[in-house]
């Protein structure tokens, strides 16, 4: 059977009547975690974009709905593990506790959510937006795949503008 692609050019494009609005759960263990695992994912909707090569504006994608990207982390130091979250404009700044992604069966922490804040200019000046990413990764490295051990986790994300 022909797997279907529902992205094109980078925008999400599901026939009338469809709609997706995956639980946190579901982006965790259905897509992150098969992405990562080199897995078939359930349907090809979330495009690979590296969200901090573009303010939020520019990325594929209508500015009115929640978007997903795969993207990997790139780090700001060569032998660090901080993340370079600097865009054109300006960068992210994370806000608050990371929350865990526990699965509804056995209550097992699958992942974890970052809830990010755009700020246009340099930090620590930066002025604050609306716009908001939540960053998913898995919460143990998968071994399984040695070549994932030295990558950082690619992580998914979603926008909103409000």
């Amino acid at each position: 059977m022909e797997k279907l692609n529902f992205v094109k050019n980078g925008v999400l494009r599901l026939p009338p009547g469809f709609r997706f609005h995956p639980t946190d759960e579901e982006l965790v263990v259905q897509y992150l975690k098969r992405k990562v695992q080199a897995f078939p994912l359930p349907a090809s909707i979330i495009p690979e974009v590296d969200v901090c090569k573009s303010d939020p504006w520019e990325l594929p994608g209508d500015c009115g709905q929640e978007r997903f990207f795969f993207s990997t982390k790139e780090v700001k130091y060569p032998n660090g593990n901080r993340s370079n979250r600097a865009t054109v404009s300006g960068y992210w700044k994370a806000t608050g506790l990371d929350k865990q992604i526990v699965t509804s069966k056995n209550n097992q922490v699958v992942g974890m959510k970052k809830t990010l804040v755009f700020y246009r200019g340099k930090p620590p000046n930066g002025s604050r937006t609306d716009w908001i990413m939540h960053e998913y990764r898995l919460a143990t490295p998968q071994l399984n795949n040695p070549a994932q051990v030295s990558f950082d986790l690619s992580n998914l994300y979603d926008f909103k503008s409000g």
